[in-house]
């Protein structure tokens, strides 16, 4: 799918060098990204844009063998765009999440709702309408990437415990009754915002902050998408289906007795 950008976001991929103070580019750690899009000047510009900022981007443009670089090599983000030849985006992201917890940030046509909500019930980290600013695109990448890094320098055999649910930080799993719940990076923030404040309401705003790294907006559905597919997982897993509650207009809460505190080791 071949998308026009505006002279505007042009201008800002020609604006991406991060600036030292010596008039030379800043160095920064390497991450790569996977960039699976059918847009080959898009890509094009995107490789260049993103590598003045420390990523280093492979760029493939059909469905199915992103979806063989995808689980042929470890990738810090996949960029995956919906439309695609091959097998579409979200057979793609489906069959990634079935062996990976790889961040993804899904691409969608603009105005496609249904297609940010299927791809959010699927399993994307976060999506991004086309056409877009790089720079939102940059800033998006970077609240996911740090999310992950938190996740990541967690200290060893850090736990929270809210009744049957235990979260280990530093092994970034999740059990219920012992049994093994399967979450993205996502999904696992979440409950951990949760814990830290079981029996108490977690604003939206505080949770989109924290977990997707931007502030609030009432039009953006993803956090819901977010807590209904944890509340899922956390129901097929045999929590009580009112363990995390929706405070009506206002935010989220982790259901627990009284005489069940939070406990952290």
């Amino acid at each position: 799918m071949t998308i026009l950008y505006t002279s505007a976001a042009l201008v800002a991929l020609g604006r991406g060098t991060l600036d030292s103070g010596d008039g030379a580019p800043e160095k920064m750690p390497v991450d790569d990204i996977l960039l699976i899009d059918d847009d080959v000047e898009l890509c094009s510009m995107l490789i260049e844009y993103l590598g003045r900022y420390g990523f280093r981007v492979t760029a493939v443009h059909r469905g199915d063998t992103g979806l063989k670089t995808a689980l042929d090599k470890p990738f810090s983000l996949i960029l995956l765009d919906v439309m695609l030849p091959g097998i579409d985006g979200f057979e793609v992201l489906r069959r990634i999440r079935t062996t990976s917890h790889v961040s993804i940030l899904l691409l969608t046509a603009r105005g496609e709702d249904v297609d940010r909500i299927v791809g959010l019930e699927i399993g994307a980290d976060d999506y991004l309408s086309k056409p877009f600013n790089p720079r939102e695109l940059l800033a998006r990448m970077r609240a996911i990437l740090r999310r992950s890094a938190t996740t990541a320098a967690q200290p060893e055999q850090s736990t929270l415990k809210v009744e049957d649910i235990e979260l280990n930080l530093s092994a970034r799993t999740v059990t219920h009754e012992g049994k093994k719940i399967e979450l993205t990076d996502v999904e696992f923030a979440l409950l951990e915002s949760l814990m830290r404040e079981a029996g108490k309401m977690v604003s939206r705003e505080e949770l989109s902050e924290k977990v997707l790294g931007r502030k609030f907006h009432p039009f953006d559905r993803s956090l819901d998408m977010h807590v209904s597919r944890l509340r899922k997982k956390l129901t097929e897993a045999g929590a009580p289906e009112d363990q995390v509650k929706t405070i009506r207009g206002t935010g989220y809460q982790l259901a627990v007795e009284l005489d069940h505190p939070v406990r952290t080791e």
